[in-house]
């Protein structure tokens, strides 16, 4: 077999990736604008300028394609760890220095299917809190980190989506440094005796 015979098979992978490629960005755009429930394949693919049956190629199943969307959705997520929280609590009031409301509508459009719910839990579980533990000092930092996107969550649910006046108005950057301590209360190491607010129990010591 010469070269001149094996010349056309990048091509074809370069085609492969841009119409996955092509077909993820579709999907992104038309679960977050439609939720889980809301969006099928034929406009997914429609959008994409690909065929219905390449979205069963490349991804399984709807269930496959919305999983690789949330990931990609849920993928630049801030990190809310002492050194950096100074920086999340500006954008999380103040929006600067992205777009940190990336996947809040995915999320809350396709939350009430179950299934949907499933994969968006996993996902946040498996990457972004993982991550986010693994940078945070002390103990119980998979708790810790839990509660931080908690919080992270309803910051942008409560600014972003529900437009509440006091975080959306002229002098919010005030705000930053109230945020920015709770964010630390919960990131820093937990005191030698226990967690923030847990009482020590006295009667251990001489």
């Amino acid at each position: 077999m010469s070269q001149d015979d094996l010349a056309p098979a990048p091509a074809r992978r370069r085609d492969s990736a841009a119409t996955r490629a092509a077909i993820l960005k579709a999907a992104l755009e038309t679960f977050t604008e439609r939720g889980y429930d809301g969006a099928g394949l034929r406009e997914i693919a429609g959008a994409a300028g690909a065929d219905t049956r390449l979205i069963s190629r490349y991804f399984g199943s709807k269930e496959g394609l919305f999983a690789e969307v949330v990931d990609l959705a849920y993928e630049k997520s801030m990190m809310m760890t002492p050194e950096h929280n100074a920086d999340a609590a500006r954008t999380l009031l103040t929006g600067e220095g992205g777009k940190e409301g990336d996947g809040l509508l995915l999320t809350l459009r396709s939350v009430s299917n179950p299934r949907a719910a499933a994969i968006m839990r996993d996902s946040i579980e498996r990457n972004y809190q993982r991550r986010l533990a693994d940078a945070l000092p002390g103990t119980d930092a998979t708790g810790r980190s839990a509660v931080l996107i908690a919080i992270c969550a309803g910051v942008l649910l409560n600014r972003v989506l529900l437009g509440h006046t006091a975080l959306n108005s002229p002098d919010t950057e005030r705000l930053i440094p109230y945020l920015h301590a709770a964010l630390d209360a919960v990131a820093k190491a937990p005191a030698a005796d226990g967690p923030v607010g847990q009482p020590r129990d006295e009667s251990t010591e001489g």
